[in-house]
This record gives C-alpha cells, structure tokens and sequence, in this order.
C-alpha cells in the first residue's frame, strides 16, 4: 500500500473515532454501537471496530449494561491541558469566588463552532438545579453567553453565522431573526452585559459577562443562573457582581488596560 493511501486510512480512522466522541458529547449519556452507527450514517461494522479499539486504548469504556461513554484516557488528557491553560485555571478561582458571594449558580461558557459549551460550573447554595451542566452544547442564540462569545466578530460574519446556526428553542422564546441576533450580540459585548429569561429553560434566568482579551475577543463568559424570580434582585447585584468578575479574569491575565 502507497504512502499516500496510508496517510488516507489514518486519517479516516480518526474522524471516525471524533464522530464517535463528538456523538457522545452532544448526546451527554452512554449510547450503543448501533445508536452511534446510525446518528453519523456510518456502517455499523465500521464504527463497531473504531469503537472495539478505542476501548481497548481506554479512550472509551463499556459500561456493565454494555452501553458505550468515554474513557478514562480523555480524562488524563483534560487534565494535562487544563494545568497549562492559564485562563481556565484563573477563571476557575474567579468563578468559585463568584459563587461563594452570591451562592447561586456559575458557569464558565466558551464557543465550540455553532454552538456554546459549558467550561466549568459551581453549584448554588440552594436546591435550585439547571439543565446545562459542564460539557453541555446549546445553539448560541439560545443563551446570553452565546451572543457575547461571538459579539466581537464583524458584523456580517456574525449575521451569516447566525444564518446557519440559529434554531428554534425548547420554550419557543429564544429569538431566531439573524439580523436582530447579531444587532443584540454587538450590542451585550458593548455593554459587557447579556441577560436571558426563559429562552432555552422555562423560569431560567441567565446573566453573563464577558472576558476578553487585549484584542477585544471574547474567550470566555462567566454567568450566574437563577430562577427567574430572581433575575431582578439588588441585594446582591447580580449583574454587577458578573462583571467584576469577568473584570477580575481579565485583570489577572494582563488583559485590561491600566
């Protein structure tokens, strides 16, 4: 076999072990060979042997029922990355600071693509639970995040990614006109300042600040989410108490000006 046919064989045998665990990170729960197969329009018999393999490398394990989830492999690897990831490690003391002040709910939101992820999270003081843990995808127009982690783009990029990406949200709130998306997505970063209320959750309340870097881009969010109640509340100020945070990130990292 040529060279050229090797480098090919590889090379699809690692897109196929992504799709295998981009399937599983969208899903958030284990799922069987055949489920994988059929959600990626894959041959069974291929994706079983991608899988057979990545188990025996421990970048997947089968769980007693014999459902398929990830691996203790990736988790050593996360590990590796994040202790050299200066604004994760920082973000991460800012936001359990956060959440010690205000004892609510903190997430740190990034952008994967088309879609806002969930970095990190801190759990809230009360019994308060929210359906967007850590690895969890959602459409960017569903969330305060999502429009000021792309806010810095020019305009007509934003519009054409709104184009394509945006979708209608489980409560039916969130707004889906790319044009009114990449206005309000220009706007919140200007104002470092994003709210939602009941967009991708019913009675789910969202505030989000930016952490940008020396260019303007936005990283990283920092948000607090509440039940809608309290989206209002003063004591303390939730949208204050967002932006110094997200300020705090920004300062430890060299990012804002003197």
């Amino acid at each position: 076999m040529s060279e050229v046919s090797n480098k090919r064989s590889r090379t699809s045998g690692i897109d196929r072990a992504l799709q295998v665990l981009d399937f599983l990170q969208l899903q958030q729960r284990p799922s069987t060979s055949y489920e994988i197969a059929k959600a990626i329009d894959a041959p069974f018999s291929t994706i079983y042997s991608v899988v057979e393999d990545m188990v025996s490398k421990s970048l997947l394990e089968r769980q007693s029922n014999g459902l398929i989830w990830f691996g203790p492999r990736l988790y050593y690897y996360g590990l590796s990355w994040s202790r050299h990831l200066d604004l994760l490690t920082i973000a991460t003391q800012e936001m359990e600071l956060l959440n010690a002040q205000c004892g609510e709910v903190v997430q740190l939101c990034g952008r994967d693509n088309d879609a806002m992820v969930v970095l990190a999270m801190a759990e809230g003081h009360d019994h308060f639970q929210v359906a967007s843990r850590t690895g969890t995808r959602i459409p960017l127009n569903w969330s305060a995040s999502g429009k000021l982690l792309v806010g810095h783009l020019p305009f007509e990029e934003k519009l054409e990614l709104f184009k394509r990406s945006a979708r209608q949200s489980p409560t039916g709130r969130a707004e889906i006109d790319p044009q009114v998306l990449a206005e309000g997505a220009t706007l919140a970063l200007q104002q470092r300042l994003s709210v939602q209320a009941g967009e991708s959750d019913f009675s789910v309340a969202c505030i989000a600040a930016p952490v940008c870097d020396t260019n303007g881009a936005c990283q990283i969010t920092v948000s607090i989410v509440v039940p809608f109640s309290k989206l209002e509340q003063t004591t303390p100020d939730l949208r204050q108490l967002v932006q110094l945070s997200a300020e705090n990130i920004e300062n430890r990292l060299g990012w804002r000006n003197p």
